[in-house]
């Protein structure tokens, strides 16, 4: 039996609006087509665990509980609450949850009340993510974003009711965001204290209908000094509020509140992805599943796993991932041998910290969080 941690990741590909900027393995109804019914979803991603689970016996991966349960989209929470619940009691009968699980649903504003919120409590769920991404109206209208503002005070207030804890998230660099207009964003974060924020620089995808809007001249593309400028004044206001950045992209009022399960991430721990589109990691392979959930649900119906593709990572591959993953993480990233010999100098340049350094970690400094990317080039090389 592996010692390697074990999570679960359950994808639900239903949102009732595309947003013009996301690539995410998403749907709305009228997407979908026949044979891939939202209301039976959550019974087709039960089966996918009975499958799963057979799996990891095969490979003598079994006998883990699981740690972590982050539950993805889409939008989750478009299913019926008692769709959720029970999704987390396949996970839990039949791998059994560690003591003091997270258990993480993601949530537009506008798709819970405090009903809903109380039920996933009772559900079993911890933890909440809201996609907020502004609270600036114009800046929610460009990225096809469907709820108020003045929502989001209110969500966060009845998780909190219901004994949830709160993360929110936030897009910078959005066509048309002024560096006022983050600002806005982000002191309407921390007005409402969450335990948790995620703030990610806008990318614009090739197939989506920001990217297509942006190549007709109807927006501007994205420019780098904006989206750094951005992170710098979210970085400062929120540190400045007692928070603390853990990863690249999140902070955390305490070491307690950080998403658990995204960090496993980082630590290329083991999981296993349900649903239409779910990447998983075990032992050193990777594999994931095909992307329509009508083929998904065949696949499912007809007793097979519906994985699409898998590889074996090489020794180099694990190696490189150990950096490009690591190194975003606050502890920091020990480094050995020729690429050790590296550190002086990324210290000199300003893109990790002196003192670490010296006792061979490469952690980042802020301006190494912007430049992580090339950070990260130079210590595979």
């Amino acid at each position: 039996m592996s010692t390697t941690p074990f999570g679960v990741y359950l994808h639900v590909p239903f949102c009732s609006v595309r947003c013009g900027y996301c690539d995410f393995n998403t749907y709305t109804s009228t997407e979908l087509g026949g044979g891939a019914s939202q209301a039976s979803y959550a019974a087709t991603a039960v089966a996918e665990v009975a499958l799963a689970d057979a799996e990891l016996r095969r490979r003598g991966l079994a006998g883990r509980p699981v740690q972590t349960v982050f539950f993805g989209g889409g939008t989750p929470t478009l299913l019926p609450t008692a769709d959720l619940a029970s999704m987390v009691d396949a996970v839990a009968s039949t791998w059994g949850l560690a003591e003091g699980a997270e258990v993480t649903t993601e949530a537009n504003p506008d798709s819970v009340g405090p009903v809903e919120l109380a039920a996933l409590r009772a559900a079993g769920f911890t933890r909440v993510s809201f996609g907020m991404q502004s609270a600036v109206p114009h800046v929610l209208a460009t990225l096809d974003r469907t709820h108020d503002p003045e929502r989001v005070p209110q969500v966060v207030e009845w998780a909190r009711e219901a004994g949830l804890a709160v993360s929110l998230d936030l897009i910078y660099g959005t066509p048309g965001e002024s560096l006022a207009d983050w600002r806005t964003s982000v002191e309407a974060v921390l007005a409402l204290q969450p335990d948790h924020v995620s703030a990610y620089a806008l990318t614009i995808e090739p197939g989506t209908k920001m990217h297509a809007r942006v190549r007709r001249g109807e927006l501007p593309g994205v420019d780098g000094d904006d989206q750094a400028a951005k992170y710098e004044l979210a970085d400062d206001l929120l540190q400045q509020a007692g928070y603390g950045w853990y990863e690249i992209s999140n902070w955390a009022r305490t070491p307690v509140q950080r998403c658990r399960h995204n960090v496993a991430y980082w630590r290329s721990h083991d999981w296993w992805g349900i649903g239409p589109g779910a990447h998983s990691h075990l032992a050193g392979t990777r594999f994931w599943n095909v992307k329509h959930p009508r083929a998904y649900a065949q696949r499912v119906e007809a007793g097979e796993l519906p994985i699409a593709e898998s590889e074996v990572l090489t020794p180099e591959q694990i190696a490189d991932e150990r950096v490009l993953l690591g190194i975003r993480l606050v502890e920091g990233l020990p480094v050995e041998g020729g690429a050790g010999a590296l550190l002086p100098q990324l210290a000199v340049e300003g893109l990790v910290e002196p003192d670490a350094a010296a006792a061979g970690v490469a952690r980042l400094t802020r301006r190494g969080r912007l430049l992580a990317d090339t950070v990260v080039g130079r210590l595979v090389a």
